[in-house]
């Protein structure tokens, strides 16, 4: 028999042998009860997360809906990890692999990673300190790191900020050393409305006070009646009178949009126009005259 033959025999043998096939068999149900477990686990804890929540908003301790949004990602997000890490240590351990030696070699390679990559520590140490401080929450309206728009998910790397124009920004938390929240507080509407010089101050401030106590009723998000500052500025062709008022959070470039337009189309009607440039043009023989005319004011 040759050499060839010989190992085909043995190959046969190993394969033909019914304990080989019980064991397949049995690893291939452990593999897939740990995936299931695993799935069943991540998914059983999300509904458990979400009814915890909602259980609080009837409770005595309320937490506002931005920061229990914020929560509930990171906290669904931080379990998968978990859970699923935990699963796939479980199914090396079918396939006979030393966990320990595994994890210990793993510490260390993550300890010299960690020496190099200083950028990563630093977005999860900065993606802590911005959910454990509130600094903003999913759905807040923010500013930071050149981007401006909606909170669409905290990680504990990245934070995604949707513009309003709906690109998706992925921002890393090392990145975000300053924010502007728009959504924490409520606005101020700052409206300048330029008034030709020909028109008399205080009737205008009276048409504009006139103009401001129907805002409340006719826009939700103004909050009381408009302010009327007066005047904030002499231009050249014009005095600024300025109007000031509080709306919700993130209203008050709606509130300016409305009051600057309400404002407008009372004055219009009541005759005060929008001042314009104005352009005065002298001829030659006009400018001569002019000329004679001061040089006999001087004499």
């Amino acid at each position: 028999m040759s050499f060839i033959e010989k190992q085909l025999d043995k190959l046969w043998e190993y394969l033909s042998n019914p304990e080989l096939w019980l064991a397949l068999l049995a690893g291939a149900f452990r593999i897939v009860m740990i995936v299931f477990l695993a799935w069943l686990v991540v998914r059983v804890f999300r509904k458990i997360v979400d009814k915890l929540f909602v259980q609080r908003r009837s409770g005595p301790i309320r937490i506002p809906k931005r920061r229990e949004d914020t929560l509930t990602k990171l906290i669904k997000n931080v379990v998968a990890y978990v859970v699923y890490f935990m699963a796939i240590v479980m199914v090396l351990q079918v396939f006979n692999f030393q966990i320990g030696p595994l994890l210990a070699g793993a510490g260390v390679a993550g300890l010299a990673i960690g020496f190099g990559a200083q950028n990563l520590v630093r977005d999860v140490i900065s993606g802590f300190f911005i959910i454990f401080e509130d600094q903003f929450a999913v759905g807040d309206y923010i500013s930071t790191a050149g981007v401006e728009g909606t909170v669409d998910e905290i990680g504990l790397r990245t934070s995604k900020i949707v513009s309003w124009t709906g690109e998706l920004n992925i921002v890393p938390n090392g990145n975000i050393t300053q924010v502007i929240n728009y959504s924490a507080r409520n606005g101020l509407a700052v409206v300048d409305v330029n008034v030709p010089y020909e028109s008399d101050v205080a009737q205008v401030e009276k048409i504009i006070q006139e103009v401001a106590e129907t805002l409340p009723d006719k826009y939700e998000f103004i909050l009381s009646v408009p302010e009327v500052i007066g005047v904030q500025n002499l231009d050249v062709s014009h005095f600024v009178v300025r109007v000031i008022a509080e709306t919700e959070p993130v209203f008050k470039w709606a509130g300016e949009r409305n009051i600057r337009k309400e404002i407008q189309d009372k004055l219009y009607k009541s005759g005060v126009k929008i001042p314009a440039p104005r352009i005065v043009t002298y001829s030659e023989e006009q400018v001569e005259e002019l000329t004679q005319e001061r040089l006999r004011n001087r004499g």
